[in-house]
């Protein structure tokens, strides 16, 4: 029987459950957190917060939540470790990079850019880094990482994003484990995910494109759903530039359509954010871990998505993602 990682040890795909996949524990920017501690505040606080929202959660009858937290979003694995002991779900993670445009500093000067200096090919430290929390475990916690993630937003196809999504293929390559990527939909990135995916070889069936329920262009969610690509509708609750109703009736569309066997849910929810002032939260009532549960299942059922297809979403897809 298929394993995939996770926070605790390895589990039987088999076991999985209703999988979340796209959502966070904690969101930080690691350099401030460490020189303004009084912002995060007392951190014994923060982990009994952490626990008593999944706890919620585990409650709708989640059994596994997918957490894409990589460099450059504040990963800390030993958090999580004592976190995930308190909670009875999976929390599988991730290794990549998280980048809109160029790769961090520590990166400029390493493998690639050294090219022309030496005169020859100088392999990527990414891949390595990235291999070695897959095969050997993050940072010496022993947790193995189970899936990679990179991301392209409305910059686009920036040297440094290529860079990292290059590395994210080639990790794959040598691991087999899958990838998940970022994407900015109404700047049709999904389309560059393709190509450069697609140069180094990458099965789309691997391939989760995020955030793909930012659009409501049916249309070409149903091109990258026909390239054989998951879709992500992950990011319920966060009404900002759409709506309610308008990420809820794309998805409609789309398993009427036929592509409910290449969607995953999810809503990009986390314990705390720092990117966010005080106070903004209050803008988004929705965005939480229960919405999907409380609010977007009654929906999709009361608008002819089938308790069939919404257990295609939410077990058999994420399950056949990870084997």
């Amino acid at each position: 029987m298929a394993q995939v990682q996770s926070v605790r040890g390895p589990v039987d795909t088999a076991d999985l459950g209703q999988v979340l996949m796209h959502e966070h524990v904690f969101v930080l920017n690691a350099d401030v957190q460490q020189n303004y501690p009084e912002e995060w505040g007392d951190e014994e606080e923060r982990v009994k917060d952490a626990v008593e929202q999944l706890t919620a959660l585990a409650a709708t009858g989640v059994r596994t939540i997918v957490d894409p937290t990589v460099i450059g979003l504040g990963r800390y694995i030993p958090r999580i470790q004592r976190i995930a002991e308190q909670i009875d779900l999976n929390i599988i993670v991730a290794t990549g990079c998280y980048t809109y445009d160029d790769v961090p500093f520590f990166f400029h000067y390493r493998g690639p850019a050294l090219n022309a200096a030496v005169g020859a090919e100088v392999p990527d430290p990414m891949v390595d880094m990235f291999v070695n929390d897959i095969e050997v475990g993050i940072a010496g916690t022993g947790v193995k990482a189970a899936f990679l993630k990179c991301a392209i937003d409305h910059q686009g196809l920036t040297a440094g994003v290529e860079r990292v999504m290059r590395a994210v293929a080639k990790a794959h390559r040598r691991t087999g484990v899958p990838i998940t990527v970022h994407t900015h939909p109404t700047s049709k990135t999904g389309l560059e995910v393709q190509k450069v995916l697609g140069d180094e070889g990458v099965d789309p069936a691997r391939v989760v494109l995020g955030h793909s329920g930012d659009t409501t262009d049916v249309d070409h969610l149903s091109e990258l759903a026909e390239a054989g690509f998951v879709l992500g509708f992950d990011r319920f609750g966060i009404n900002l530039d759409t709506s309610f109703e308008a990420r809820a009736d794309t998805l409609v569309e789309m398993c009427r359509r036929g592509y409910a066997g290449q969607i995953v849910l999810s809503q990009d929810a986390s314990c705390y954010i720092d990117w966010l002032e005080p106070g903004v939260m209050d803008l988004l009532p929705q965005w939480h871990y229960t919405h999907i549960h409380d609010d977007v299942l009654p929906y999709l059922r009361e608008h002819g998505v089938t308790d069939e297809q919404i257990e295609t979403m939410l077990v058999a897809n994420p399950r056949q993602y990870f084997e």
